[in-house]
């Protein structure tokens, strides 16, 4: 393939140390602001934000002289923030080509796409950059983007883009014209290098062009001809793509430690709208979020969120993790948190034309922790019968969507409903040779028509809640002529009767 038949979309992020601190702090981009590196007392700036810059801070600025600027705040640098925001570039960057090559230059990070042919997708490549624009945008980053079919071209004219429209797109054949008036620090030669240009007179990569090859080998060797290359647009290169994970997850150490929930709840805002736009970008939602927080003394604190069906509503996760973090607090101030999310399909219902509108799902799971919250976990949820014969036996699980089919729910055979009374009602019963024929049940004397039993339960003989009972179920009528069928159960060790249930 010809060198005019590829495309590279360059995105260049400027101070990247700095972005990625931000982009989880929206509340201090419109400061300036300062990264830290270092130990102290030689902390020094390694990054800093446009205000900042604007103010006089460069790299190498040290903390007492940045205690004479006013109104700069000062962050501790990252590395795991960093990861996570390289991840989320590079997932971002690989929804519109799986082809990608990232560098690092002058405290910025690049990535390189090779967009050849997803103009049948998503337009033109000026389309494109915006495009990129935008979503870069949305998830905290501030960019430029140049687009060319010559790889270190695109590199070179995003390291010069500024200004409120940081995009340009290189016509092929014009990349000479477009680099011509560029510095020759874009193309980044080595000090060396560099002071030879400044003697020879030349500043920028027009007149580093017109140069003639030979001479110019003949005084600096390969590497001259190499950056002649690169200063004409005519650099050939070996496309090294890198391997872009989806994971949804964010990472954030706090500034200082917090106490409060609400503190906490704003902080997680703001990454469950990170973790929603990049979910939503690849048409998934989220199915589950686990929450780690880092707590003062080395111990963590995790919690896992599930609902019954997935879903995008930030308010409503941000409700169901603050109701379950209500309920297990942790035990000491939070210094940081993690998210990680599970991913799942979107679900979607098809009504018909008379159906009644079904409440949402994660309402109900909203309201199903406020329950929680109330009653404790293990009150909520639908019983299950454990595998023993012992009475009111059984257990609460949480609730879950079954896979069953619509049509083989529909086959299955009509049951009676057994309504269980809690607590068992005691009742006084008449027995005719060791039947029951009458009883008398809330303020009501009933005879009864038809016996069926009894039934014997026992066992746990070994334990000191030893339990030996007979169970009948009755048809009985009262004077009234009201049918009552019910269940009885006979307490063989204390010979005590009590109703049970009702069979409705």
């Amino acid at each position: 393939m010809k060198q005019t038949d590829q495309l590279y979309a360059c995105i260049r992020v400027r101070e990247f140390a700095a972005q990625a601190l931000l982009r989880l702090r929206p509340e201090l981009r419109c400061h300036p602001c300062a990264v830290m590196e270092g130990e102290t007392p030689l902390l020094k700036v390694c990054s800093m934000n446009a205000k900042a810059l604007a103010l006089g801070v460069v790299h190498g600025t040290t903390r007492s002289e940045i205690e004479t600027f006013a109104d700069i705040t000062t962050l501790q640098r990252n590395r795991g923030e960093e990861e996570m925001a390289r991840n989320v570039l590079l997932e971002c960057a690989g929804t519109y080509s799986p082809r990608i090559e990232e560098r690092w230059s002058n405290h910025s990070y690049l990535c390189v796409l090779d967009i050849t042919g997803i103009e049948k997708l998503f337009g033109p490549p000026l389309v494109v950059t915006h495009m990129l624009l935008e979503r870069m945008k949305a998830l905290g980053f501030s960019v430029s983007i140049a687009v060319s079919h010559n790889f270190d071209t695109s590199i070179c004219v995003a390291r010069s883009l500024s200004g409120p429209e940081p995009v340009a797109v290189i016509d092929p054949g014009q990349e000479g014209k477009a680099l011509a008036p560029l510095p020759v620090s874009v193309i980044n030669p080595s000090e060396t290098h560099r002071q030879t240009f400044v003697l020879w007179g030349i500043h920028t990569l027009g007149m580093l062009a017109e140069l003639p090859e030979r001479e110019l080998i003949a005084r600096m060797g390969q590497e001259g001809k190499r950056l002649r290359q690169l200063a004409r647009g005519e650099m050939p290169h070996l496309f090294l793509p890198v391997e872009a994970s989806f994971a949804l997850e964010e990472h954030m150490d706090l500034d200082t430690p917090v106490q409060l929930l609400d503190s906490l709840l704003f902080v997680l805002g703001l990454m469950l709208e990170q973790l929603i736009l990049r979910a939503v970008n690849r048409i998934v939602a989220l199915a589950s979020v686990t929450v780690t927080l880092s707590l003062e003394g080395g111990n963590v604190h995790a919690r896992t969120v599930k609902p019954a069906l997935p879903g995008n509503d930030r308010t409503m996760w941000l409700k169901l993790l603050h109701l379950d973090l209500e309920a297990h607090p942790p035990s000491a101030a939070i210094i940081g948190l993690s998210i990680v999310a599970q991913s799942g399909t979107t679900s979607k219902v098809q009504l018909g034309l008379f159906t009644p509108q079904l409440p949402e799902s994660m309402r109900l799971d909203v309201t199903l922790a406020r329950i929680r919250a109330i009653v404790g976990e293990q009150c909520v949820g639908r019983a299950r019968l454990q595998d023993t014969h012992r009475r009111e036996n059984f257990s609460i699980e949480p609730f879950s969507v079954p896979s069953v089919s619509t049509a083989s729910a529909k086959a299955q055979p009509l049951q009676a409903v057994l309504r269980t009374l809690r607590p068992a009602e005691r009742i006084a019963v008449t027995l005719r040779d060791s039947r029951p024929v009458g009883f008398h049940f809330r303020d009501r004397s009933y005879g009864v028509e038809d016996a069926y039993g009894p039934w014997h339960t026992s066992g746990e003989w070994w334990q000191p809640t030893l339990w030996h009972d007979e169970q009948w179920d009755v048809v009985a009528r009262c004077s009234r002529d009201s049918l009552l069928c019910c269940c009885l159960m006979h307490d063989l060790t204390d010979h005590s009767w009590q109703m049970v249930a009702l069979y409705d």
